[in-house]
């Protein structure tokens, strides 16, 4: 048995599905900081910091973003080095902190809401 885990599975892919992609992209880009890559896809705006990739896209169809909370059960985490003074930014931008900033294993973490409710923490230690 071989427990070779270099071709093993994981995440390297998440998305939002958004209400209105465009706030959402202008969100994620300029308050967040991530950085915007050309997308072959009309439908998503696509950011990468390092290793995964994510995405805020047009709802599939059939989905209703209003039928209950979003992300609900789910933790997506991002990292910032200077978190404090992206805390500071969100707040002066009025986005909703859900937890505010707090030293913790993972350096100084806070999470915030973003345009269509999906809640983001963010953590210091890379």
């Amino acid at each position: 048995m071989t427990t070779d885990t270099a071709g093993a599975a994981g995440p390297d892919f998440v998305s939002f599905q958004v209400r209105d992609l465009a706030a959402s992209a202008d969100f994620y880009e300029r308050l967040v900081g991530l950085t915007r890559l050309p997308a072959p896809n009309p439908q998503a705006a696509v950011f990468s910091r390092g290793g995964t990739s994510f995405a805020v896209r047009a709802p599939l169809p059939g989905v209703d973003l209003d039928a209950g909370p979003l992300g609900l059960g789910v933790g997506v985490w991002f990292h910032d080095p200077d978190a404090g003074a992206l805390h500071a930014r969100l707040v002066e931008h009025g986005v909703t902190v859900t937890q505010e900033p707090a030293e913790g294993p993972f350096g100084t973490t806070f999470a915030f809401r973003d345009p269509d409710g999906y809640e983001v923490t963010i953590h210091s230690r890379g």
